[in-house]
């Protein structure tokens, strides 16, 4: 198996089962991720040594106006994406093996977690894994210490509260808080029509 092919079959959300060929290139994938984590977590990096080692990381050109203060971590990376303005804070781990896409000019709160695989729920096949991407749109503000669920959007300028455990979608331009996360109101900022 290859990345493009591992990647085809997460991107449509199939089932990874444990022990296949797809799990086993998981893991494969993985070392390498570590291993560049590991450079970006090891002594004092400059904001360009980061951007580099990211762009290795994801395979993807990081643009100049991403920031990201380490320590960060991530499993895979190659399913990762990272717009213009993003900072992410201290002690984020993005789990992207199932796809997680960061819009422009977002904001990650020390500490918050980005998860895309949910394993099964049938003890005998619980090695198997259900990837489901993680979308936050443009200009969100996660504060510390959050949790996004895989599968789960946050709308174009939406804030979620520290703390907060996010297991559905976000409308845009709305603040969400608590756990789980629940509507708190609108932003007042934006278009809130798709606000409930």
């Amino acid at each position: 198996m290859d990345l493009s092919t591992f990647l085809e079959l997460v991107n449509r959300g199939a089932l990874i089962e444990g022990g296949s060929e797809a799990h086993a290139f998981m893991h494969g994938a993985a070392q390498e991720a570590l291993q560049l984590v590991a450079e970006i977590n090891t002594g004092y990096r400059a904001p360009d040594e980061i951007r580099d080692l990211l762009t290795r990381l994801t395979g993807q050109t990081v643009d100049d106006s991403v920031a990201v203060f380490p320590p960060f971590y991530s499993e895979f990376g190659k399913n990762l994406r990272l717009g213009r303005g993003v900072f992410i804070n201290m002690g984020c781990r993005l789990q992207d093996t199932g796809g997680i896409t960061i819009g422009d000019g977002t904001l990650i709160g020390h500490g918050s977690t980005l998860t895309t695989l949910n394993h099964a729920v049938d003890p005998a096949h619980r090695a198997d894994m259900i990837p489901a991407p993680v979308v936050l749109g443009c200009h969100v503000w996660l504060g510390a210490s959050v949790t996004v669920l895989p599968g789960v959007t946050v709308g174009d300028g939406a804030i979620v509260g520290a703390g907060a455990v996010v297991t559905k979608d976000v409308p845009a331009h709305t603040i969400v808080g608590g756990v789980p996360a629940k509507l708190i109101r609108a932003t007042g900022f934006g278009t809130a029509a798709d606000a409930p």
